[in-house]
């Protein structure tokens, strides 16, 4: 029964919907308004003309932290960090176990080496229910000219298996390497994997 009950799990976690209608690759990206951790708000309309890439957050799944003990994620904000903005979304609702305050996830993410350009709280859900983001992490890349280029998975890899990071596609790269050479993106939509959001 034990056994039973955990592969259930297991499939719950990984269960994801094609259904993205909110942020429809090819159109613009929906505009918001939120707070980081420092209480300070952040818009999208603040990064017009910039790539942004937007990074759906949530350090109790373990798809996430596959990204973070791996060091994968902050690689990434690094390594794109003088090119793109990077947004780092949480829309975890105050009342589950795995809301953690402003003042956790700031020492949490810097603890983990992270380094997104702002980390956007968003308890309310409404900028995770704007965009339909289902999973952490759910990732999503707007262009210049504020629309969703990329809207899916980090990558092909779909298990928390730290070890996968190593040899996985990462779309969330190819997407930003497609975009930087002025070519279409090629993988633009796909099923994203990871735990569900815990909206209100």
């Amino acid at each position: 029964m034990k056994r039973a009950s955990l592969l259930a799990l297991s499939v719950a976690s990984l269960f994801t919907t094609g259904a993205l209608a909110a942020a429809v690759v090819g159109q613009p990206a929906p505009a918001f308004t939120a707070t980081d951790l420092a209480g300070k708000p952040v818009s999208l309309a603040d990064f017009k003309g910039k790539t942004v890439v937007l990074e759906w957050h949530n350090f109790g799944c373990p798809f996430v932290q596959k990204h973070y003990k791996s060091g994968n994620m902050q690689a990434l904000q690094k390594k794109y960090g003088a090119e793109v903005v990077w947004l780092t979304v949480n829309s975890t609702n105050s009342g589950h176990q795995d809301y953690q305050s402003p003042a956790q996830l700031t020492k949490a993410m810097a603890d983990a080496g992270a380094a997104p350009t702002r980390f956007v709280m968003d308890e309310p859900g409404k900028v995770g229910l704007a965009y339909g983001a289902k999973v952490t992490p759910h990732m999503y890349v707007i262009d210049p000219s504020g629309k969703v280029a990329y809207n899916g998975a980090i990558d092909d890899k779909r298990s928390a298996n730290v070890e996968d990071v190593k040899t996985a596609r990462n779309f969330v790269v190819a997407a930003l390497e497609e975009m930087k050479a002025g070519k279409p993106v090629s993988n633009a939509s796909n099923a994203p994997y990871g735990c569900t959001i815990k909206y209100r």
